[in-house]
């Protein structure tokens, strides 16, 4: 066995195994490269890779294919997971080089970390324009050796290309003027550019492969919300209905996978992440205030219902992700044969099977994705069927099918516990628990908070850690972590209204201010101050498979400045909002999350003030109404703490105050004269 014996990330001990002496990403390998004046490589992936799977059986459990990498490189492994700072580094060395990127990536490095070259997946037989994986490594030491000089050449320009990579998003208009250029002009502009992208049959944005789009989504319901455009509504509810009926979505114990291979949400590649199904809840969530459909509630339900069965660890956290493959095939845990739902559902396999375009020869790759093509209320008029008499005997197929899957050998568990991911799953439950008003959802919400801030706050109390397992957790928390858990903070508030949750916040807040800000440009690196074992220090900024740390610090500090009255976090907002408005104007869906938040700067985030001995009541029936970016606090006594409660009177009528900017309106006493209020300040 190698040295990722001694870890705990479900990837890296994958390779524990492999003839290849791996080290993880820690100073002993930089050590021994710079002493034996080696090539680094540094092969990066995640446990639930297809193709990184592929490339270990190929090439890394070879013995001769070791040993060459063995004697030639010092050979660092790393799952993209646990270090996104060090993907992201040589991902973008990879994209340089070659255009694109995925994974594996491997990287070749000089012993001072500098990349000279990155590809992606390699064969063991040269295959279209891609060498051998043998043939490669042994062209990478032969330039090592023979052309040092070019390739500290290449090596210092690919540094360098990677350094000033952020500065590209910079190129914002300059000085005061551009600030007022964000307006319902800038808005409705920036809709339109983002309506290019509609795919109209199956909703979604662009071809296949098809990703969720799950921020994308949320921003076509806030700007359905300010400029009342029902075709803004009409794709959301498309692209989510597609979704949920596809096999994308696990039609028998809820979740998503991470993406289809098709751009009809058929066929998913079948992994199932832990950060898309918390995101894609909370767009669900919008979803069902917005219009009240009872599919999307179903979807919640469900959908959390596969968080707890199969994500949920026995002492708090959420695991990471599900592999695609079991017994090394990609979705045999998931596929059907028609004669195995025959034999389960006996009289009733033929209704389910038409229902769900089960049949003899399959819909991919002769076996069968379960998905549901027809609507319920035609497929049930169709079969001459009261619509419920249907319902309900889906209902019981499908209890019967999930039962005898559970008997399958499952995919493979990534249970390691991840800050980020965790605080968006928080997020997940305590929005679900305020709209469906769950107490379940509640409990999990609070409970796995209090987890989080127990297990992964760091021995002296400064700062977190980012991944926690079995009782060890390891490197330093980065601006996703502390960014995703200040608003998982928020929504707890916002669900209990407990003030500690809040002072949370506003600690974490200041926390992140002191370790991440960039005081140049007011942008957050991605690392923090007192990291020190990366080339440089990047910051994140496009939202891609989750929304960027600095586009949710973002929204962050535009509610706390509010809530806390703090000029200085409303400054570096502003000044983040100024420095982005130009190239979110010209990639929205590249940068959704940051959408919302300029929207904000043309309507003011809707201030609300709920007093009086009735103000939980009161709230429960606010939280049917979609309020997008609204800011929400509640007292049933007195209470000068926070600006917006302050000098407000609590009496035994409920009062509630809509405010913006603290400018207040005269206070009402019931949700139907306060939605008059609001639609008036769109």
């Amino acid at each position: 066995m190698n040295r990722l014996q001694h870890e705990t990330s479900p990837y890296l001990l994958q390779h524990a195994h492999n003839p290849v002496d791996w080290y993880a990403w820690k100073p002993e390998a930089f050590e021994r490269a710079r002493k034996e004046d080696k090539p680094i490589l540094v092969s990066i992936g995640y446990s639930t890779c297809h193709w990184c799977h592929v490339m270990e059986r190929e090439s890394f459990e070879n013995e001769a294919v070791a040993a060459f990498m063995n004697e030639h490189f010092i050979n660092i492994k790393v799952d993209r997971e646990e270090r996104p700072d060090v993907d992201q580094i040589y991902m973008e060395a990879c994209q340089a080089i070659s255009g694109s990127g995925g994974w594996p990536l491997n990287c070749f490095l000089l012993p001072d970390g500098r990349p000279f070259f990155a590809g992606t997946y390699y064969p063991p037989r040269p295959m279209g324009n891609r060498p051998s994986w043998s043939r490669l490594l042994e062209y990478m030491i032969h330039n090592f050796r023979e052309e040092r000089e070019k390739v500290e050449a290449q090596a210092e320009q690919l540094t360098d290309s990677i350094r000033r990579s952020d500065e590209l998003f910079l190129r914002a208009p300059q000085g005061k003027e551009a600030a007022v250029a964000v307006d319902r002009n800038y808005l409705q502009a920036l809709y339109r550019q983002m309506a290019q992208q509609f795919d109209r049959t199956y909703g979604g944005f662009g071809g296949a492969p098809k990703f969720p789009g799950s921020m994308g989504l949320k921003y076509l319901l806030r700007h359905h919300f300010y400029f009342d455009t029902p075709e803004a509504l009409q794709h959301v509810q498309l692209s989510l209905d597609k979704m949920i009926g596809g096999g994308i979505y696990d039609q028998l114990g809820g979740g998503f996978a991470r993406y289809a291979t098709d751009q009809a949400w058929l066929v998913p590649h079948f992994e199932k992440m832990l950060y898309d199904n918390a995101l894609l809840v909370d767009l669900l969530v919008d979803a069902y205030q917005v219009t009240g459909a009872e599919r999307y509630r179903r979807a919640i339900t469900e959908t959390l219902g596969f968080i707890q069965r199969e994500m949920t660890a026995p002492g708090g956290g959420f695991y990471s992700a599900l592999d695609a493959d079991s017994e090394g095939v990609e979705g045999k845990f998931y596929v059907w044969e028609k004669s195995e739902i025959e034999t389960i559902l006996g009289d009733e396999a033929a209704l389910f099977c038409a229902f769900y375009d089960v049949s003899e020869g399959g819909n991919w790759e002769g076996h069968n994705i379960l998905w549901r093509p027809y609507d319920e209320k035609a497929f049930s008029a169709r079969h001459n069927m009261a619509l419920p008499d249907l319902q309900e005997s889906l209902k019981r197929s499908r209890e019967l099918l999930l039962a005898a899957r559970s008997h399958r050998v499952r995919p493979g568990l990534d249970d390691k516990i991840i800050l980020s991911w965790n605080a968006l799953q928080i997020k997940a439950y305590a929005r679900a628990a305020a709209v469906l008003g769950e107490e379940q959802y509640k409990r999990e919400a609070v409970n796995n908070l209090h987890f989080l801030w127990e297990h992964f706050l760091q021995e002296d109390g400064e700062g977190f850690y980012h991944v926690y397992k079995e009782g060890h957790r390891q490197y330093d928390a980065f601006l996703d972590d502390y960014a995703f858990m200040i608003d998982a903070l928020l929504a707890v508030y916002r669900l209990t209204f407990e003030a500690e949750y809040l002072e949370k916040a506003a600690e974490l807040t200041d926390w992140v201010v002191t370790q991440f800000l960039d005081e140049e440009h007011k942008l957050f690196y991605f690392t923090s101050r007192k990291q020190s074992d990366l080339i440089l220090r990047r910051k994140d900024l496009y939202d891609s498979a989750t929304p960027s740390g600095n586009s949710v610090m973002l929204a962050n500090l535009l509610q706390l400045s509010i809530l806390f009255d703090r000029n200085d976090w409303r400054e570096i907002a502003e000044e983040m909002l100024r420095k982005v408005q130009d190239t979110v104007g010209k990639y929205p869906t590249s940068f959704a999350n940051w959408a919302a938040s300029l929207s904000a700067t043309v309507f003011p985030p809707l201030e609300i003030a709920v007093l009086g001995r009735e103000a939980e009541t009161t709230i429960r029936k606010l939280r049917e109404h979609y309020l997008p970016g609204s800011i929400i606090m509640l007292s049933e006594t007195q209470n000068d703490t926070f600006p917006l409660l302050r000098g407000k009177s609590v009496t035994d009528d409920t009062k509630i105050y809509l405010c913006q900017n603290y400018s207040c309106q005269l206070p009402v006493s019931n949700i139907e004269a306060l939605m008059t209020q609001i639609e008036k300040t769109k």
